[in-house]
Formats: C-alpha cells, sequence, structure tokens
C-alpha cells in the first residue's frame, strides 16, 4: 500500500497554508506554518518573490494540494480523475465526491479520527468494519446507504472509549450520520460541493488533466 511517508509540515509549508494534516496539532502554535511560513528548502524564503506565476503553476499547484489533503499518490489521483470523467455531471464535482468516498475519509468525517492519515492508519490496521464485514482497506470507495462500524473487539481499545466523552466537540457534516455511543457511522448521500473544502478548486484540477 503506497503512501507518503516524509515530514507532512512540509507539505503545508509548501503550498503556503494549512493543510489539517496532523489535526489537533494544526490549530496550535506549535504548527510549522505559524512558525515558518515559507516554503522548505535552502530557497524556500524567497520562492513566492518572483511576480506573477504561470497557468501551468497554478494547475499543478491545485492538483497538488487536493492529493496531499487526501494522502492519495499521483497514480491513484489519476485514476481517480478519468473514473471522474467517466460519470455524467461535472468532471470536477464528481473527482471530490470520489474522494470523499473514500473509507479512511469517511472515519475521518464521521469522527473517529483526528486526521486523514490517523484515520487512514486505524482502517489499516483493522478496525472497523463496512456493512458488517471487516475491512483493513482505507481506499475502499463507500456508497450512500453503507454502514461503519467500530468491531467489538477494538471498541475496547481505550481509544475508542474515549471517543464517547468527545461527542460534542466532534460534528460531522450532515451528509454523514453518527454514532459516538454506539460507534456507528452511515453515509446518508453524496456530499454537494459546498460541503467540502471550500479552498479546493477542482477547475484547476481538470484543466491540469486536460492539457
Amino acid at each position: 500500500m503506497a503512501r507518503y511517508t516524509g515530514p507532512v509540515c512540509k507539505l503545508c509549508r509548501r503550498e503556503g497554508e494549512k493543510l489539517f494534516l496532523k489535526g489537533e496539532r494544526c490549530y496550535t502554535p506549535n504548527c510549522a506554518v505559524e512558525k515558518r511560513a515559507y516554503a522548505p528548502g535552502e530557497h524556500g524564503r524567497y520562492s513566492r518573490r518572483r511576480g506573477r506565476e504561470s497557468d501551468f503553476s497554478l494547475q499543478l499547484r491545485g492538483k497538488q494540494k487536493a492529493k496531499r489533503i487526501y494522502g492519495v499518490l499521483e497514480r491513484q489521483f489519476r485514476r481517480y480523475f478519468h473514473d471522474a470523467q467517466r460519470r455524467p455531471g461535472l468532471t470536477g464535482l464528481n473527482l471530490l465526491q470520489i474522494l470523499e468516498s473514500r473509507l479512511d475519509n469517511i472515519v475521518y468525517r464521521l469522527g473517529f479520527a483526528d486526521s486523514r492519515a490517523q484515520a487512514r492508519q486505524l482502517v489499516s490496521h483493522g478496525h472497523f468494519m463496512v456493512n458488517n464485514r471487516r475491512n483493513n482497506v482505507p481506499s475502499t470507495t463507500l456508497k450512500p446507504g453503507d454502514m461503519v462500524e467500530i468491531t467489538e473487539r477494538s471498541s475496547q481499545i481505550e481509544y475508542f472509549k474515549t471517543l464517547r466523552a468527545a461527542e460534542e466537540s466532534r460534528t460531522p457534516p450532515t451528509w454523514v450520520e453518527a454514532d459516538l455511543d454506539k460507534l456507528t457511522g452511515r453515509v446518508i448521500r453524496l456530499p454537494e460541493r459546498a460541503e467540502i473544502d471550500g479552498n479546493l478548486n477542482e477547475q484547476l484540477i481538470v484543466e491540469f488533466y486536460s492539457r
């Protein structure tokens, strides 16, 4: 299972904004973007002083930002784009809905994890079931009506026990339904564009792959 294993704070600094890849830490003064608000590398302090960015640069940055937010590498991301093209409707919205439908993202949206990276790890370790079947594949695409629940054995782990106490501070979006008391969740429908991160520009991604 391919995944990025380098320092994630470097990714936020490269994009020049918080991507919230470390969960709660991103809301504290310890966030690397707060301390060093410039791109990583020897010339990072001066990399944003070159004037207007080219169209290609803007398109590339838009694609890279989406990949990094959802923790997807290039080959898989390109496959998602081609799947989105084959679906009826807007390609950009279809792509974002596919990314939001990944099991690791659903686990994150339900409030079972502080970040998508943590959700990916929890899924990989076999803590979740989808429609009463154990699933340890983070990239599994869920559909409206699919049920997600924590296995009976995993529910006895201290981490999942503390989720019940944090129910009020974890509010899932309206397109999923979570019950932190029973440690279950359900996908109600696909998210609308307004319910997906607004700092993503899907049109730039479409333009990049349509060159």
